[in-house]
């Protein structure tokens, strides 16, 4: 298996349905209390990309990348447009949107990150496939247009000098989500009306 860097059409993931998946377990008392357990310390994404198909050509394109793909084989980009980059989704991306890390004068390499964060609590997620060209890097709130490198296929940060100790090295960007096909087969409905369609197409998160 392997992954592809290409993106899946997003004409077509602009009409998916889909979005994060927590695995708790829960152990309901005889006394009716429950105890909750996290079987996963991160989510997982699962969305269907069928309802994206809205013309035949469409249909066509996704059938030629389930090919391409080999099925559930090989894992690729896919652009999930309610959560696709490092700010709101009403702003653009800029240098200071995610903590990504602190300096100590000795570490170069830093994870791009994106944090969730409800009242008191914050989930971080790693960034693993920006778009290239997206990423901007500050430090301590002072974009910095050199000194630095992104690797697009592991949201990996790499300074030429490492950041003073205490620093705060910030990041914004866009990115995609790698996926892969939950399926191997397409069911293919053809008929007169709408010259085919795919009743389900389901993507599942991968995790590297």
């Amino acid at each position: 298996m392997a992954f592809h860097e290409v993106q899946f059409p997003d004409n077509i993931s602009r009409g998916a349905r889909g979005g994060p998946e927590r695995r708790t377990q829960i152990v309901e008392l005889a006394s009716g209390d429950e105890e909750r357990n996290a079987s996963w310390a991160n989510s997982r994404r699962r969305y269907d990309v069928a309802y994206g198909i809205r013309r035949a050509d469409d249909l066509a394109a996704v059938v030629a990348f389930f090919e391409a793909r080999n099925g559930r084989l090989h894992a690729f980009r896919f652009k999930d447009w309610a959560d696709w980059k490092s700010c709101l989704p009403s702003q653009t991306p800029a240098a200071t949107d995610q903590l990504i890390g602190t300096g100590d004068g000795t570490t170069t390499d830093f994870q791009l990150v994106k944090a969730y964060a409800s009242g008191t609590q914050t989930w971080n997620r790693a960034i693993t496939k920006p778009v290239a060209g997206s990423v901007t890097v500050a430090i301590d709130g002072v974009e910095q247009a050199t000194g630095w490198s992104i690797d697009t296929t592991t949201g990996l940060v790499t300074f030429n000098a490492a950041p003073a100790s205490g620093v705060s090295i910030t990041a914004g960007f866009a990115f995609d989500v790698p996926v892969r096909f939950d399926t191997d087969t397409l069911d293919v409905t053809l008929d007169l009306e709408r010259l085919g369609s795919i009743t389900s197409i389901p993507l599942l998160e991968i995790r590297r």
